[in-house]
């Protein structure tokens, strides 16, 4: 771990987040690794004192927030991140944003849980994460994914809609949902926050779920920015073949073939980037999805604090209008992906 960090204020600007009265450091910490092994969508082992350092450097270094939810180890990320909270002083205590909507069966921890809508299920979530958290309330509560068990839009949203009006959760928001979905939801209530996939090399959330967020005062925090460690710069496709079996990128197409191939080329292409501004690679990377009009902040996962150090520059990295086209100029010579590829395009482009 490094040495004494610098002060926050020296480290990472913040933006206001949404209409949610909350201002956010440009990237915060993802919980989903340190959840560890032993559930269908793990990264593998992890050690739980270093997943708590992980943490806390993070915060040391200005990171305000951190995304976690209860499916990530089956409960074990919430509790992992309630621990490391209780070690931190009150003035540097992070926010703390969850998620529901995913429930487990204990019995059948490497089955693909299942994605429930019916606000009773949502309510006995919300005080299972309130209790492993450790906290009175959770700052930003947001629905995982759109349910398959029949429940429609309106029943989830409306659910949690009604933990904001009790105090239970600060603000309302959702995942993985499309601009047609934001928009039935917004008629009932307004919708905090969006939380869409983003990267270089998945860009689809540009065309249509970031410019409608944008028209409506609603925060965005998009994940693996870093595609899941595909554009860190440092992966390789033999390290994609020694994945373990309990790693869940062994068994996802964008770790084999051609798209890896793709993906690799447009990493290579960051470096370039990385090398001119004195950062790495893969905060190339956040710093790209962190250009784009609509963005508040980027969740960067870490496992170590050694991890932290590799992407915090992000938080504070501004691409140029030019570095903005070598990017987008690579995208189209490598093919990796889908999507837009150029926030220069749109007006505004590379502020939030």
């Amino acid at each position: 771990m490094n040495s004494t960090p610098a002060r926050p204020a020296a480290v990472l600007s913040k933006r206001p987040f949404g209409r949610t009265g909350m201002q956010i450091t440009r990237v915060g910490f993802g919980a989903w690794a340190i959840g560890g092994g032993d559930w269908a969508f793990a990264w593998g082992d992890q050690d739980e004192k270093a997943s708590i350092a992980a943490i806390r450097h993070a915060c040391d270094l200005g990171i305000n927030w951190i995304d976690t939810a209860p499916v990530y180890g089956l409960g074990r990320s919430e509790e992992i991140v309630g621990r490391a909270l209780k070690e931190i002083p009150a003035d540097r205590r992070p926010y703390v944003f969850t998620k529901c909507g995913i429930v487990w069966d204990e019995r059948k921890r490497m089955e693909r849980p299942s994605r429930i809508g019916r606000p009773e299920s949502i309510r006995r979530e919300v005080e299972a994460s309130l209790r492993r958290l450790g906290v009175e309330r959770i700052d930003l509560y947001q629905v995982h994914w759109p349910a398959e068990d029949g429940s429609p839009l309106e029943d989830y949203w409306g659910a949690v809609l009604d933990l904001r009006k009790e105090g239970k959760v600060r603000a309302a928001g959702l995942c993985n949902h499309n601009a047609a979905q934001l928009e039935t939801a917004e008629r009932m209530g307004h919708v905090d926050t969006l939380q869409p996939p983003f990267s270089a090399i998945r860009r689809d959330a540009a065309a249509a779920e970031l410019p409608w967020c944008q028209a409506h005062g609603t925060g965005v925090i998009v994940y693996s920015p870093m595609q899941s460690g595909l554009l860190t710069g440092s992966f390789t496709v033999e390290r994609a073949r020694a994945l373990p079996g309990n790693d869940w990128r062994s068994r996802v197409p964008n770790f084999s073939g051609e798209a890896l191939e793709r993906s690799l080329a447009l990493a290579d292409a960051l470096k370039p980037i990385a090398r001119r501004r004195g950062v790495s690679a893969g905060a190339v990377a956040v710093a790209w999805t962190l250009a784009w009009p609509g963005v508040t902040a980027a969740i960067v996962g870490a496992r170590s604090p050694e991890q932290v150090d590799g992407w915090i520059s992000a938080g504070k990295l501004e691409l140029t209008p030019a570095e903005l086209g070598e990017i987008a100029a690579a995208i189209a010579a490598t093919g990796a992906g889908s999507g837009p590829a150029l926030p220069g395009a749109a007006p505004g482009a590379g502020r939030a």
